[in-house]
């Protein structure tokens, strides 16, 4: 089935350069000048994923990816400029999956937005095979098919590259995995992101187990890496 991407950069070179390579990598492609523009055309049309720049005018795409986390579960792929670390970072804690430094590859983009819906399975297959795999640790149920996390039973909204760091780690029972063992589980082994990428990902993920009680799930070895916690609902001061 042909997969969807959105576009969304003010700049229309940029724009022409992405299309024509995601055209050539057979998906069909829609763009989008600004992140208006771009709100209404998800609501309209469902994209598979949305690679999105940050630095534009009116609605800068950080704010974007907010509104879009609010209410739509899309992959977000950013387009960032070297300076704005910052923004990268914060974009992920937003829920955006990856990013891409600019100057940037357009084979590199497509590469890495291939990487995110193959760890997506968005697909609309049988998440209902739901039940199959399941990974348990205390509280916490991963439903491995169905791409849900769930505490006590209430489910907990991840992105897709966060169940995946919660899978792996899960899938590590008592081992502490190092940030590049982890990025090497996201991307595979050489993959370019950063150690602070990972370490957004991971305060997301608390953030938002947080949010229902649960502030034991992921447990740091200072400049080691993370570890899978006990996941019984009570937090390990220093943890």
């Amino acid at each position: 089935m042909t997969r969807t991407v959105l576009l969304v950069d003010d700049d229309p070179h940029i724009r022409e350069v992405l299309a024509f390579a995601f055209d050539k990598a057979g998906f069909e492609v829609r763009t989008a000048g600004d992140g208006e523009e771009a709100l209404a055309d998800v609501t309209r049309h469902k994209p598979d994923l949305v690679v999105l720049d940050i630095n534009m005018p009116r609605m800068d795409g950080l704010e974007v990816c907010r509104r879009l986390r609010a209410s739509d579960d899309v992959p977000v792929l950013f387009l960032s400029s070297r300076d704005d670390e910052f923004d990268r970072v914060l974009g992920i804690e937003l829920g955006a999956d990856d990013y891409v430094v600019k100057p940037f590859s357009p084979r590199e983009v497509v590469a890495r937005a291939n990487a995110i819906l193959r760890r997506s399975a968005r697909s609309d297959a049988p998440a209902a095979q739901a039940g199959g795999a399941t990974v348990e640790k205390g509280l916490l149920s991963l439903d491995t098919e169905g791409w849900l996390a769930r505490w006590q039973g209430a489910e907990v909204a991840l992105t897709v590259s966060e169940f995946n760091l919660v899978r792996a780690l899960a899938g590590a029972p008592g081992r502490i995995l190092s940030r590049d063992q982890l990025i090497d589980q996201l991307h595979g082994p050489g993959f370019a992101i950063t150690d602070r990428t990972i370490d957004s990902h991971i305060r997301n993920i608390r953030r938002k187990f947080g949010d229902v009680g649960a502030h034991d799930v992921i447990e740091t070895r200072a400049g080691v890496g993370y570890r899978l916690g006990t996941c019984n609902g009570v937090a390990k001061s220093g943890g």
